[in-house]
């Protein structure tokens, strides 16, 4: 069985690509073959994975407004069991022309109807806002992962997130179902950090959100400026480990 999860939440800089990129790679690593979709128009997870943008022959964009086969975009990384459907810059253009498109919240889904079964999972790397590309990701996903920052202003738009989330589902992908809530950036050391997790954990459950908590580490941000996975780049720090424990527990899940 093949599965698909968008890693979404509409503010920046919460660690959704530094997710989507990590738990890959470990799942990859674990022998189950894995696609990352790039669907943010910065590319942040394609060049997070060692490729140049302006290099990209076929991108998500060419996939979604010129109908390119989706075969034809996917690269292999160098990383075991890890391809990429990268982004490019034109894909900051996309928004406007999908809102000409008949089933403009479907196409994602359509392009990667062809594949889907070739990998056991495919994540999905959503830009930070609740856009029409957001839209297609969760639209296509069988299931979606919350990144969470381990700070107040937080929640405040994760009420609006799952509203979008709700909404998508009545009309666009009935099947969509939360895979969790991940807490990102966290600090042990501070109090704020817990309280956030203990609001969380009360408005929506113990059950909705990983026990896996993402550290802040400077590891984790060097990364990707090396064009690789943590657990790749520094495989006994922290943050490696950290992914390692949310991609054994992601698997206990399924």
């Amino acid at each position: 069985m093949s599965k698909t999860i968008a890693i979404i939440n509409q503010k920046g800089g919460v660690g959704k690509t530094t997710t989507c990129i990590n738990l890959a790679a470990c799942l990859g690593n674990k022998g189950k073959k894995t696609l990352i979709v790039d669907l943010d128009p910065q590319g942040n997870a394609t060049t997070g994975l060692g490729f140049n943008k302006s290099e990209i022959e076929i991108s998500t964009y060419d996939i979604l407004i010129n109908d390119e086969s989706v075969k034809d975009a996917i690269i292999e990384t160098k990383f075991k069991n890890l391809y990429l459907l990268p982004s490019d810059l034109n894909l900051a253009g996309a928004e406007l022309e999908l809102a000409e498109i008949e089933n403009r919240a479907t196409k994602l889904k359509k392009a990667l109807a062809p594949i889907v079964m070739e990998y056991d999972y495919i994540i999905i790397d959503c830009p930070p806002s609740l856009s029409l590309l957001s839209i297609n990701a969760l639209a296509a996903a069988d299931t979606y992962i919350v990144t969470l920052q381990c700070e107040f202003y937080a929640l405040e738009g994760l009420s609006q997130l799952l509203s979008t989330v709700r909404t998508i589902k009545a009309n666009y992908n009935e099947h969509l179902e939360t895979e969790g809530i991940l807490f990102t950036m966290f600090d042990s050391r501070l109090n704020l950090n817990q309280q956030v997790i203990d609001n969380v954990v009360q408005m929506f459950g113990e059950g909705s959100c990983f026990k896996t908590k993402i550290p802040r580490s400077v590891k984790l941000a060097e990364a990707p400026s090396f064009g690789e996975p943590i657990i790749y780049y520094e495989k006994y720090s922290k943050p490696a480990f950290s992914y390692r424990k949310l991609c054994d527990e992601f698997l206990k899940r399924q």
